[in-house]
């Protein structure tokens, strides 16, 4: 049974204006070359230049002399290093040195894909049939480093998307990392990254529960020894990289939210921040968060992380554990099933897994429950977001890869009770690239990270070849009917 599909008329495209204030450090060397050029400058000329640089990018950016400031924080020790009494350094010589320490990145440029889409939390002053919705996106710049953007809208009755305006400025969050972590979990983990035991030992004398820079302190102190060998300084640079993956992101409550931008912040994700896959979950009390899961990537190995916000103004972000959180496409549902969070994954790359946990962060015991059956899932089946509870069962929108690479969108139906028994599955793809959406950074690829339920209908937003994004509509009451039929 065929289920008719409605594209609709609404893209998003990569936007190369959109622009961001990134730190750049060119070597010590050459660094230190263009400090020592810059102290050669009088206070008029430091001032003429400031002043210069200012005119020409203030208005590209949010307080771009609190930038220059910070940026020029970052190489302070570098600064003193020269001989240079940093705090007699006037305030405009230190953001000029700033502004050398600074380029623009194209957050957008590249590609704008694989979108997820959740309902506000502020539903005030609609119409009928209204629905106001929040959609991320993967933003892809120079280098194919990914970030998390947002967009705002309102769907219709008649389940047309109409996009606000988007913002002037992209807001820069401040970045707050965790204070306190647990030894044993921070131990498990470290020993599903492979770190070595015996270097785990700079945590013995710690509490139960200890302070971010009690064991980051101690760390950079054991790195000084010029006698370490390789394998302990790596084992030492891997607890770093674990530490600096716990943090809080806080956007400025006056910036727009197609202005906030959730970029790299740790060395676990330094070649991007890949597929959030967001969702509103409903816990028991009726309380609703919104959380999101992605891949943290640094160009060798990745990290699955949980993402969650009360508000898309504040995100705390954090590795997930276990044996299970070793994958990517990491979809939790939106309520828990007999008492426990679950979680979809592709823990082999190869086919869909259900997990249980107590918790939101920990997932072991992974359980296969669907391998590829149709021709065009036949080299991997994956979920395309989080599972949408219906009353007919949990709905799993899915992804298959076919031949020649080519990715489609199809669909599950799963026991909402036990979601390891498959109620039904389309025997078609529900989605497959058209002529028109061939074309892109990755050919023949159609891709989502989340939808949700209105009006009665699938509202499915969509990658196309991981280069533009748009969505479609179906009608939920003929989706179920076809999951049924098709067992």
């Amino acid at each position: 049974m065929r289920v008719a599909v409605i594209r609709k008329n609404v893209t998003f495209m990569p936007d190369s204006s959109r622009v961001v204030a990134r730190y750049f450090m060119s070597g010590e060397l050459r660094t230190q070359e263009m400090v020592e050029r810059i102290m050669l400058l009088d206070d008029v000329q430091v001032t003429q230049t400031l002043q210069r640089i200012l005119r020409e990018f203030s208005r590209r950016h949010r307080n771009i002399s609190r930038t220059f400031f910070n940026h020029c924080e970052k190489i302070k020790s570098l600064i003193e290093g020269m001989q240079i009494d940093y705090d007699l350094l006037s305030d405009e010589r230190k953001m000029l040195i700033g502004s050398y320490c600074t380029m623009e990145y194209a957050i957008e440029s590249a590609a704008f894909f694989n979108p997820s889409i959740v309902e506000d939390f502020d539903q005030s002053n609609l119409g009928r049939g209204e629905k106001r919705v929040i959609i991320s996106f993967r933003a892809t710049g120079e280098g194919h480093v990914s970030s998390i953007v947002f967009r705002s809208g309102i769907i219709d009755k008649n389940n047309d998307l109409h996009v606000m305006k988007i913002g002037d400025n992209i807001d820069k969050a401040e970045i707050l990392h965790k204070m306190v972590f647990n030894k044993k979990r921070f131990i498990s983990k470290l020993i599903e990254m492979h770190t070595p035991d015996k270097y785990a030992s700079i945590l013995q004398d710690l509490p139960e529960d200890f302070e971010y820079s009690l064991l980051k302190n101690a760390i950079i102190e054991k790195l000084k020894d010029c006698a370490i060998k390789l394998e302990e300084k790596e084992a030492l640079e891997e607890m770093i990289w674990l530490l600096d993956s716990f943090y809080d992101v806080q956007f400025s409550h006056d910036s727009d939210i197609s202005e906030r931008v959730i970029f790299p912040v740790s060395e676990s994700e330094s070649n991007g921040v890949e597929d959030a896959r967001f969702l509103k979950f409903i816990d028991d009390d009726k309380s609703e968060r919104v959380f999101g899961t992605y891949t943290a990537y640094n160009g060798h190995t990745i990290l699955s992380k949980l993402i969650l916000t009360d508000d898309f103004y504040k995100f705390r972000i954090t590795p997930l554990y276990g044996a299970g959180s070793q994958s990517k496409g990491m979809a939790l549902f939106p309520r828990k099933i007999k008492g426990k969070y679950a979680m979809l994954a592709r823990v082999d790359g190869v086919n869909n897994y259900l997990m249980y946990s107590n918790n939101f962060f920990e997932w072991d015991d992974p359980i296969l429950i669907q391998k590829p059956r149709y021709p065009w899932e036949f080299t991997q089946i994956g979920n395309c977001g989080a599972p949408l509870w219906t009353e007919e069962g949990w709905l799993v929108i899915t992804h298959g890869v076919g031949a020649m690479r080519q990715y489609c969108i199809g669909a599950s139906l799963l026991d909402l009770d036990d979601p390891t028994k498959e109620i039904g599955r389309l025997d078609q793809p529900l989605l497959s690239p058209q002529e028109d959406e061939r074309e892109g950074y990755v050919p023949n690829v159609v891709y989502s990270c989340g939808s949700i339920i209105h009006n009665n209908c699938l509202i499915l937003p969509y990658a196309v070849s991981d280069y533009s994004s748009t969505y479609a509509v179906v009608e939920l009451a003929e989706l179920l009917e076809a999951l049924k039929i098709n067992k």
